[in-house]
């Protein structure tokens, strides 16, 4: 896609004529590769001259969130999230869907680079045309349309991952809830915390990047500092709010430990009480029905002794126990 000042935009141009268009005065340039091949990515770096290092981190399988800065351009290599919820999978496997978009950033364009299709750039591209007013500040503001999005999935990643350990607190405390089910999704939503938060805190150091680099890229960084101060604060409350999921999904995993405990010394008491119970009247049956002789012996007067000693202990019992709350 090319934008020329006056609004004027061409799309899906051919690859070659790139290079031509990055030379031209007042011209903005952005070129999109999904699942490219070395050859292919290499070709078009020969063009544009891009760091080879950076190419082949761009296309490295694992390669950390980071921005560096080259001579001729800068390397961002950010991470967007999904949380696919309602997917078919078990209650341990992880729910979080990452992918990467690593984008040379040039004087006069952007490349992105996707391993696959994924991360949808059709929300980027309309961004773009809902702030089209900031085009004219050069790939900065791509760069940063770019940003803007995959924060925002960030966020959404984030409020899914909060309304689903709202759902674990509510059957935390549930007499009914599944125990064994609670702690596989607790430990489910603590790996895919640890997931995001190796995604999300780098950013903070990836915008702070680009914003020092952004100078040096098209000389207009004072135009564009609102909305990268404005990103940055919302990278900073997505990093603090999963902070703050990842404590409070330990402090679950803690309460649930606890909370059986508690549950168990429950059920141990009242085992205790009712086998206390119990033990009345297998003594009192148990000393009558001794061959020894004993007040009221073959009459019916030591039944009714015996039967009245049973009822009034294990009575009595069950009032102090229940007092007590031991049953």
């Amino acid at each position: 896609m090319l934008w020329r000042e006056g609004g004027g935009v061409v799309e899906d141009f051919p690859l070659d004529e790139v290079s031509d268009h990055l030379q031209e005065k007042d011209s903005l340039v952005w070129v999109d590769l999904c699942d490219p091949t070395y050859d292919e990515l290499c070709k078009l770096a020969e063009e544009l001259s891009l760091d080879r290092h950076a190419v082949e981190d761009s296309l490295a399988r694992a390669e950390r969130a980071k921005a560096t800065r080259h001579a001729t351009h800068t390397f961002v290599t950010v991470y967007a999230t999904r949380l696919q919820i309602g997917a078919d999978r078990g209650l341990i496997e992880s729910r979080l869907d990452v992918s990467r978009v690593s984008t040379f950033v040039l004087p006069h364009g952007v490349v992105t680079v996707r391993q696959d299709d994924r991360f949808d750039m059709d929300d980027v591209v309309q961004r773009w045309k809902d702030h089209a007013d900031l085009l004219k500040h050069g790939s900065g503001a791509l760069l940063h349309g770019l940003l803007d999005v995959i924060v925002d999935g960030h966020f959404d990643t984030i409020q899914r991952l909060d309304d689903a350990m709202e759902a674990l607190e509510d059957g935390l405390f549930s007499e009914r809830g599944n125990a064994r089910e609670l702690q596989q999704r607790t430990y489910r939503l603590r790996k895919e915390l640890v997931e995001l938060r190796r995604v999300v805190l780098p950013m903070r150091e990836i915008v702070n990047a680009v914003m020092h680099h952004r100078a040096d890229l098209d000389g207009r960084s004072s135009e564009l500092d609102g909305w990268y101060a404005d990103l940055y604060d919302h990278v900073l409350r997505a990093s603090e709010w999963t902070e703050s999921l990842r404590d409070m999904v330990t402090t679950i995993l803690e309460t649930n430990i606890a909370l059986q405990d508690a549950r168990l010394n429950s059920v141990m008491k009242k085992l205790t009480g009712w086998a206390a119970i119990i033990a009345v009247p297998t003594a009192v049956t148990g000393w009558f029905g001794m061959n020894v002789a004993y007040p009221g012996i073959g009459k019916t007067s030591g039944f009714v002794a015996s039967t009245l000693v049973i009822s009034v202990i294990v009575v009595t019992l069950y009032m102090v126990f229940r007092r007590r709350n031991w049953i």
